[in-house]
């Protein structure tokens, strides 16, 4: 690494390396067990494998917790009196009175204290023994036996995980960056800015091979390689809600630009079907969902009009089943997540709606909780929502209508903006998010425990998470305007420094934002105030409209 950003023993802050990747960890120097001897970890943790957000209360046990909290409300007593004024004119109380407070005020925090260690901790499960073990992998790959496994082994190992750290940026937008997107083979990276432009880079020379106009005339929110097309069809769609589609040529140029579809408000995804490279579907504010088939005259063909009850319901995210491509799921404006099947959807027929799931303790919630992104699972038997001031649950898809969660993730941010979710590993292992608190999370699927923490932009807020297809890596990308490359380099596994007190903060500003804002105003009347300012800066500043405010026009905003 160039640059080494980490303070002495803090292994959760990212390091920003070379400007080449650098190589995979080896096998060098580890020692090779005698006969008899049990096989060293090398996947675990220090062979702990309790790296989570209770480790402090696993480590220590119940005593040293408790020791922890009557030090830290000491020194909060002692700051108190120090802080107090003295004398009679300022203080009447009598010191009887000040230490009845003093002590009403040491039990309630020792209260909340314990309430929140109790809800970080409830819904956990212990975290299972790595499925991955280097040094045995790579003698069998030595010899050819499980050599066509092994790189997907690897990309799912989580002693490779919480190795992860930054490598580079790759710097050429002037606008937060809302979209990240690989080809299929892995080798190509398409990125999607508020600055109108899309760039394919080759992201392992760090170097941008292709930038465009992408012909929207508002942010960029998704820009994606359709399959099977040689890497030469994106689409793309974006606050002004069109749908567009950009043909490259083999000579590192975009042909053109044309619009095939067009929503009446902001459209913030796309859903690709695997195995074609004509047809995706595209999701709208305006509660519309397109099949689009880019061999018809007419490509864009409205599927459903997604409702609750007779009011319609503003899409933020959509999906199709990787392996029934028949079936999508949508989210947005309410708490519900709806599967379709395009085959057989009947609008006077429960509004078409094929099942929906919601946590049950959402579904009479008085607070306006939306979806922000949502995702199959690689094989499609699990969907990932992303709750607005919530949290992440994971849904069993072929559960009936109506079912509960089946795993929940705490811990993160998701308040500022339109925030992406994604799983890591080529099975599924890992979930993954970034957060408000600029950091990123990523949690062991079945456990639900957090395995890594690693700090992500400097603008605060890391919205996109984009897992390489065939390698243990990623690219993020948030508020900052350029995009990070991680990979697992790291010497040593992640300690998770921090992370409790981040979680608590978390956790404590959602509460009282909770309460502050129990009354929000109506999202369409932000979207309009919104779109008014941006309109208003754009006049004043002619032909700057590329660079525009970060605070106001990354469109991304919660509900706007």
């Amino acid at each position: 690494p160039g640059e080494d950003q980490r303070g002495e023993g803090d292994a959760s802050t990212a390091t920003e390396g070379q400007s080449g990747s650098q190589p995979m960890p080896d096998a060098e120097g580890e020692r090779v067990p005698g006969e008899g001897e049990e096989e060293e970890d090398t996947d675990s943790m220090d062979g702990s494998g309790l790296y989570s957000q209770n480790e402090e209360g696993e480590r220590d046990g119940e005593g040293g917790r408790r020791e922890r909290v009557k030090e830290r409300d000491a020194g909060k007593r002692a700051a108190r009196k120090r802080n107090r004024p003295s004398g009679g004119t300022a203080h009447h109380s009598s010191s009887s009175e000040v230490e009845d407070d003093d002590e009403e005020e040491e039990e309630q925090e020792e209260e909340d204290e314990q309430a929140m260690d109790a809800w970080l901790g409830a819904e956990l499960r212990d975290l299972g023994r790595p499925s991955w073990r280097a040094v045995p992998s790579l003698r069998l790959r030595e010899i050819g036996r499980g050599s066509h496994q092994f790189v997907r082994r690897v990309c799912g190992a989580r002693g490779l995980v919480q190795r992860l750290e930054l490598q580079g940026r790759l710097e050429r937008h002037t606008g937060c960056v809302n979209t990240l997107h690989f080809n299929p083979s892995g080798t190509r990276l398409a990125s999607g800015s508020d600055d109108l432009r899309v760039v394919v880079w080759d992201w392992a020379r760090r170097r941008a091979e292709l930038e465009f106009d992408s012909g929207h005339k508002s942010n960029v929110f998704q820009a994606k390689f359709l399959p099977h097309s040689g890497d030469s069809t994106l689409a793309m769609c974006a606050r002004d809600g069109q749908i567009r589609v950009a043909e490259l040529s083999a000579m590192q140029r975009c042909k053109n630009t044309k619009r095939v579809a067009q929503h009446k408000g902001a459209a913030h995804k796309l859903a690709l079907e695997p195995d074609s490279p004509c047809c995706f579907l595209s999701a709208g504010e305006d509660a519309v969902v397109f099949g689009i088939d880019l061999r018809l005259d007419r490509p864009a063909n409205k599927l459903v009009v997604v409702k609750e009850g007779d009011k319609k319901v503003g899409l933020y995210t959509i999906f199709v089943n990787p392996v029934n491509t028949h079936h999508f799921a949508v989210g947005g404006r309410d708490q519900y997540v709806r599967i379709y099947d395009q085959r057989k959807i009947n609008e006077n027929d429960n509004n078409g709606v094929l099942k929906k799931f919601c946590p049950s303790h959402l579904v009479s919630s008085e607070s306006k909780t939306n979806i922000t992104c949502l995702l199959y699972s690689h094989d499609g038997t699990e969907l990932l929502t992303s709750y607005n001031d919530e949290d992440i649950y994971l849904f069993d898809s072929s559960h009936s209508d109506g079912a509960d969660y089946c795993r929940r993730y705490k811990g993160h941010r998701n308040n500022a903006t339109v925030k992406g979710v994604n799983f890591y590993g080529p099975s599924s292992e890992f979930v993954i998010s970034g957060s408000d608190c600029g950091h990123i999370y990523l949690w062991d699927k079945v456990s639900a425990r957090i395995v890594q923490f690693m700090e992500g932009d400097r603008g605060g807020v890391v919205n996109c998470l984009e897992p390489h297809p065939h390698l243990p890596g990623l690219a993020t990308s948030g508020l900052d305007h350029d995009v990070k490359l991680w990979a697992p380099t790291a010497e040593n596994p992640t300690g998770l420094k921090g992370l409790k007190d981040v979680m608590k903060k978390n956790k404590r500003e959602r509460d009282e934002d909770t309460v502050r804002h129990g009354d929000q105003y109506d999202t369409q009347l932000l979207w309009f105030l919104m779109r008014h300012m941006r309109n208003r800066r754009s006049q004043r500043v002619s032909g700057t409209h590329h660079n525009t405010v970060r605070g106001v026009t990354h469109c991304q905003c919660m509900g706007i």
